[in-house]
C-alpha cells in the first residue's frame, strides 16, 4: 500500500499526540501497574507505536483522498462528512487491534476488561475529532489563501487584458476604420449607420466591464460576439461569416470574459479576406462541456503585429481556474480551438 506524504503539521501532531494515546491505552490495559511495574510500558509503547504508526499514515491518505475528490470551499461539508467516516474505516480498527492482540497473546497477563473497548474507543475518537478538525481547518485555511492569490492574480490579468484590449481597439488605425465606415454609412445609409454606431456602443461598453468578475456565461459572450461581428461584418461584406449553434442547456456555463473575441479577432486579423474565399467562422458546442470555434484557413503571407493576449492568454486564465484542457487543432484547411464550460 502506497501512503500518501504528511504534511509537516500532521507530523508533528503525531508525534505530540502518541505518547499521551499510548499513556492512556496503557492505563486501559494495566491500570495502575503501570505506575509500579516497568515492563507494562516496555510491552505498550513499542506495540502502540508501531499500531498508531500505520492508522496514522492510514488516516493521512484517506484524508488526503478526500481533500482530492472533493477539493473546492464549496465541497466543504461533503468533505467532513465522508472524512468523519475515518473513526470507523480506520481508528475503530486500530484500537480493536491493540485489545485484541493484547487479549490474544495475553501479553503481561492482560485479558479484555468489560469496560476495555468502551473507554479505548473513546481515547481514539476524542483524538481522532481532535485532529481530524485541526487538519480541516488547517486544509480550509490554505483553500483561502490560494483562492484569495488565484483571485489577485486573474484580476491582475483581467486588468491587463482590458488594457490590452483598449489599447488594441482604441488605436488611431481602428478608430480610423470606424469613423471612416460610419462616416460612408452617414452619407449612404443613415439607418444602418444608427445600428452601427449602436453596435459599437455595445462592443465598448462590454470591452469596459468584463473584467469586474473575470468570467462571463456563454449567453453575455455569445450576444457581445453578435454586436461585435456585426461592426466587422459592416467593413468587410461578404468576406466573413459567422454561424452559431450553441446548445441552450449551456447558456448559463461560464468561461473567461472575451475568450470568443479574441478567438474571432484572430480569425479576421491572420486570414485573407476575400468575397470568393469569405472567412467562414463557427461557434458551436459539442455536447461534451466544450465551446468549439472553428474557421477555415486562407493564411495571410505576413502576419500583422501580435498583442499576445491571444491563446496564451486563454490558457493562462484557464491554468488559474486549475483548468489544461483547451484544445487546439491546426489542420490543413481549418482552425480549431475548443474552451471547456464551467458550469
Amino acid at each position: 500500500m502506497k501512503f500518501a506524504k504528511p504534511q509537516r503539521f500532521q507530523v508533528i501532531g503525531f508525534w505530540l499526540s502518541m505518547p499521551f494515546i499510548t499513556f492512556a491505552l496503557s492505563y486501559i490495559l494495566y491500570e495502575d501497574r503501570i505506575f509500579h511495574d516497568w515492563k507494562p510500558w516496555l510491552a505498550t509503547y513499542p506495540l502502540i507505536y508501531l499500531i498508531g504508526y500505520f492508522s496514522w499514515r492510514s488516516h493521512v491518505s484517506y484524508d488526503h483522498y478526500f481533500q482530492g475528490k472533493f477539493p473546492g470551499l464549496d465541497h466543504t461539508n461533503k468533505r467532513v462528512l465522508y472524512k468523519s467516516l475515518v473513526n470507523f474505516i480506520v481508528m475503530t480498527p486500530s484500537i480493536l487491534l491493540i485489545f485484541f492482540v493484547y487479549d490474544w497473546f495475553h501479553i503481561l497477563g492482560y485479558s479484555i476488561g468489560e469496560n476495555d473497548l468502551k473507554y479505548g474507543y473513546l481515547v481514539g475518537l476524542s483524538v481522532n475529532i481532535i485532529f481530524q478538525t485541526l487538519w480541516e481547518v488547517v486544509y480550509i485555511l490554505d483553500k483561502y489563501k490560494e483562492t484569495a492569490a488565484e483571485k489577485e492574480m486573474i484580476d491582475q490579468m483581467q486588468l491587463q487584458q482590458e488594457f490590452d484590449n483598449l489599447k488594441q481597439k482604441v488605436n488611431p488605425h481602428f478608430l480610423f476604420n470606424c469613423f471612416n465606415t460610419l462616416s460612408s454609412l452617414i452619407t449612404e445609409d443613415k439607418e444602418q449607420a444608427e445600428k452601427f454606431l449602436d453596435e459599437l456602443s455595445k462592443v465598448y461598453r462590454y470591452l469596459l466591464r468584463n473584467n469586474e468578475s473575470g468570467m462571463s456565461t456563454v449567453e453575455q459572450e455569445l450576444n457581445f460576439i453578435k454586436s461585435y461581428f456585426k461592426l466587422i461584418k459592416t467593413r468587410h461584406g461578404q468576406g466573413v461569416e459567422l454561424a452559431v449553434d450553441v446548445n441552450a442547456a449551456y447558456k448559463e456555463y461560464v468561461l473567461p470574459s472575451l475568450s470568443l473575441q479574441l478567438l474571432v479577432e484572430n480569425a479576421v486579423k491572420h486570414n485573407i479576406i476575400s468575397k470568393q474565399d469569405p472567412i467562414q467562422i463557427n461557434i458551436s458546442t459539442n455536447g461534451k462541456g466544450y465551446l468549439t470555434v472553428e474557421n477555415n484557413l486562407n493564411k495571410k503571407l505576413s502576419k500583422g503585429e501580435s498583442t499576445g493576449i491571444g491563446l496564451a492568454n486563454i490558457r493562462e486564465k484557464y491554468k488559474l481556474l486549475n483548468r489544461n484542457d483547451v484544445v487546439v487543432k491546426e489542420e490543413k484547411d481549418k482552425f480549431v480551438v475548443s474552451l471547456p464550460l464551467i458550469a
